[in-house]
Order: C-alpha cells, then sequence, then structure tokens
C-alpha cells in the first residue's frame, strides 16, 4: 500500500513541477513577449529584458559594468534590457553615443533617468526641464555665475581654500576617499555660500547626500525604512538647510561675500531692478543641484588622480615642477589668478586625462520618436 502511494504521490507531483518549471520560464520571458506584441516597431536590438517589473535592474545595480561587459560580449554593442521598470537600451557603440549627444538641441533624445532621480534633484533642476525651460533656466545661471569677475573670485578663493585644508595632511596616512568626500564638500560649500562648516556638521550633510544618492534609482515606494523614503527625508532636511541659509543672508544683507549665493539672490523675486528673476524655490534647486553634482562628481575624480599619480611617479613630477615653476619668486601667501591657470598647460592635461581614464557612470536617455539606429529599432 505504501509503495502505491508513494507512485501516486510522484505522479501527481510531476504536473505541478512541470506547471511550476512552465510558469517561470513563461514569467522570465514576460516582458519580451509582452513587448513584442504590443510594439510593432521591429526589429528591436539583441538582448534579454528579465523578470517582470524589475526586469533585470538587480543584476544591473549589483554588477554594473560585468554587466554590460558580460551582454556586450553576448548581445553586441547595442542591447536592449529592462531596467528600473521600463524597456532600456544600452548603447557601448562610441559613434552611436557621440550621435545620441549631438541630437539632444534637436529634442530627439531627453533625459531619460528614473523618476525618483528627478524627484531628488529637484524640479526647478537642470535636470528636470526640458527643451526651452532648460536653455532659459541654465542660460540665466551660467549668466549669473560664469563672468569674469565671479570666476576671478572662484579661483582665488580655491587656492587660499587648498591651501589651508590640505596643511593639515603634512606627515599623515590619509583615506582618500573619505579626505576627497570631505575636501570636495567643504569647497562646495564655500565656493557657492561662503559657509565654513565643522567636520561634524559635514559629516551629517554628506550622511544627507548619500541617502540621496540611494534613492536615485531606487523603486518609488514611499514607505518607513525604504531607499525612496529615506531619500526624500533627507531631501526634505537638506532644502530647509539651504533655505535657513538664504534668510539669514537675507538678514545680514549689509555683509557682502562675493559667491554664488549673493549673485542669486541679487537677481531674485525681491530684487525687483534684475532682468533675470530667480524665486526662492529655483535658488534652492540650483543650490541643491550644485552640492550633489559636484559632491558626486568632483570627489571621485579627485581620488582617482591621486591615485594615477602615485601609479605614475614621472607624471607627478613634471607635474609638481610646473606648479612650482609658476609659484617661483611669489610671496607666500600669493594666489593664482585667471593668467596663472592658463599657463598651466600640463595640469590641465592631466585633468583632462583623469577624466578620460576614470570612466565616471554612464549617461540615460529616452527618445521622444522612434529613432532607427545600425538597423535597430529604439
Amino acid at each position: 500500500m505504501s509503495c502505491i502511494d508513494d507512485k501516486l504521490g510522484v505522479q501527481l507531483l510531476q504536473p505541478v513541477i512541470g506547471v511550476a518549471i512552465g510558469a517561470l520560464v513563461l514569467l522570465s520571458k514576460w516582458n519580451e513577449i509582452w513587448y513584442r506584441v504590443t510594439n510593432k516597431s521591429l526589429p528591436l536590438p539583441p538582448g534579454t529584458m528579465g523578470w517582470p517589473i524589475i526586469g533585470e535592474s538587480i543584476p544591473f545595480m549589483k554588477y554594473g559594468a560585468d554587466f554590460i561587459t558580460a551582454h556586450r560580449t553576448r548581445h553586441g554593442n547595442i542591447f536592449k534590457t529592462h531596467l528600473f521598470g521600463k524597456p532600456a537600451v544600452i548603447c557601448t557603440d562610441t559613434s552611436v553615443n557621440k550621435y545620441i549627444l549631438s541630437s539632444e538641441s534637436k529634442g530627439n533624445f531627453l533625459l531619460g533617468y528614473p523618476q525618483t532621480f528627478f524627484e531628488m534633484m529637484g524640479k526647478w533642476s537642470t535636470f528636470s526641464l526640458y527643451k526651452s525651460e532648460h536653455k532659459a533656466m541654465r542660460g540665466a545661471f551660467i549668466s549669473l555665475v560664469n563672468g569674469p569677475v565671479l570666476r576671478d573670485r572662484i579661483l582665488t578663493k580655491i587656492d587660499e581654500f587648498m591651501q589651508s585644508y590640505l596643511h593639515n595632511w603634512n606627515d599623515k596616512i590619509l583615506d582618500m576617499q573619505k579626505k576627497s568626500n570631505e575636501l570636495i564638500l567643504l569647497l562646495i560649500l564655500k565656493l557657492v555660500a561662503s559657509k565654513k562648516e565643522n567636520i561634524a556638521s559635514t559629516k551629517e550633510l554628506e550622511e544627507g547626500l548619500h541617502q540621496v544618492f540611494l534613492a536615485f534609482f531606487a523603486p518609488a515606494i514611499n514607505l518607513p525604512g525604504t531607499k525612496y523614503n529615506k531619500g526624500l527625508k533627507a531631501r526634505r532636511k537638506l532644502v530647509q538647510m539651504f533655505g535657513n541659509i538664504i534668510e539669514e543672508r537675507r538678514a545680514s544683507v549689509c555683509n557682502r561675500h562675493n559667491d554664488m549665493l549673493d549673485t542669486l539672490l541679487e537677481n531674485s523675486e525681491y530684487s525687483k531692478d534684475c532682468v533675470i528673476q530667480f524665486t526662492d524655490e529655483q535658488i534652492i534647486d540650483q543650490i541643491f543641484g550644485i552640492v550633489l553634482s559636484g559632491y558626486a562628481t568632483t570627489s571621485y575624480v579627485l581620488m582617482m588622480a591621486v591615485k594615477y599619480l602615485y601609479d605614475h611617479p614621472h607624471v607627478k613630477d613634471a607635474l609638481r615642477k610646473e606648479n612650482l615653476e609658476i609659484r617661483k619668486g611669489k610671496p607666500e601667501d600669493y594666489s593664482i589668478n585667471w593668467d596663472d591657470y592658463k599657463s598651466m598647460s600640463f595640469t590641465r592635461a592631466v585633468v583632462m586625462e583623469t577624466l578620460r581614464m576614470s570612466s565616471l557612470p554612464g549617461f540615460f536617455r529616452r527618445t521622444t520618436e522612434d529613432a532607427e539606429i545600425k538597423g535597430d529599432t529604439t
């Protein structure tokens, strides 16, 4: 009797296992089947689209460059996938990427980051605006902070800050990743709002920025404990902090700081004589964007520059020689000016090569209409 029951159990279990396997196979192919049925713009690039909703987001976030390398080896330089709830095409072809970037001004390709990214950056960030609004806001902002007078002031402030800050590094063993983050954050705060933060308050600000970064590509699930929820809370605190800085600045209107915030406030909605008038919300989003993007990219590039110079001592020696030559015969408290900067040909070459080698993250773009690229529809 027992043997019969066992055989009956196996016979009943086999179809259940078969159905389960079939369901898993169907789920793994669901995205691809769905978009083939609902989208007639074929042929699509080769590739895989993963599971429903999540697609291939998890391996993409976990393995990064290795994920792209594996898919490129299997499918070629252009392949389809499914990331952050939406179908996507990843392109590693230099000529195609150049074409995409050059087509932005025509409106064929727009910033295509997940919605959570735009929520974190703010509604008036240049990342969140399109076409005429983006052009107007970006042009207005650059015209205010890119003048020759402000440029010279910024250069002087950078030099003074670096001399003071790096003096504390003498004869110490340092964690360059942490120190690069700290240095760049303090420098940006000084340039934007002349803030002289202490290390403790900088750590709190850095933690807030980190929470915002984690929410960039997180699912938009606003429940306690989720990355998205923590990012929203961190952003609200940072926006409040920048708002307080603006109020403090207006209260001390007689004191000039000669920084970006002064320039923006002079052209705010409260200044009736100016041509360009920013609201406080727009000013805060611009400051937030500068701090966030500058901190994320510049600190990483600085850390990689130190690594590359350590790996190539002859480059470090040549770099040091050029900078010492410029300072020769000048007072100890001398700050470099624009002419000094323009004469640093080797220094600029080192910076450009570091930017090329450090391979900052790829860019996200979305198409406004179907585009045929190398025989495939995107």
